[in-house]
């Protein structure tokens, strides 16, 4: 049996994560639903874990580019979905 890495359990709960954003109706800093932004971020994440598996490591331009979009639209009191992301990140090989 392959066991995770644990890049791929911070993908796992970065995706858990913004589940849980769209559950709980998350809105955004403008106080719109967030809904739109919850679901694009759960589909490239989903994307960037397959590649990032492949690879070994994460794409630091995809990484960049997802974080600058995520602070435009995430309100400050919702740290929890910056954090999961900068897991990835961290775990990802040197």
């Amino acid at each position: 049996m392959v066991s995770r890495s644990e890049l791929e359990f911070a993908f796992d709960a970065a995706i858990a994560e913004v589940q849980k954003s769209i559950k709980v109706g998350m809105t955004t800093i403008g106080g719109e639903s967030a809904t739109a932004y919850l679901q694009q971020l759960d589909d490239e994440l989903k994307a960037e874990r397959r590649r990032a598996v492949e690879r070994g490591l994460v794409d630091r331009e995809w990484f960049q580019t997802t974080i600058r979009g995520l602070v435009e639209w995430v309100p400050e009191t919702e740290l929890s979905l910056i954090a999961a992301l900068g897991r990835i990140v961290r775990s990802a090989p040197k």
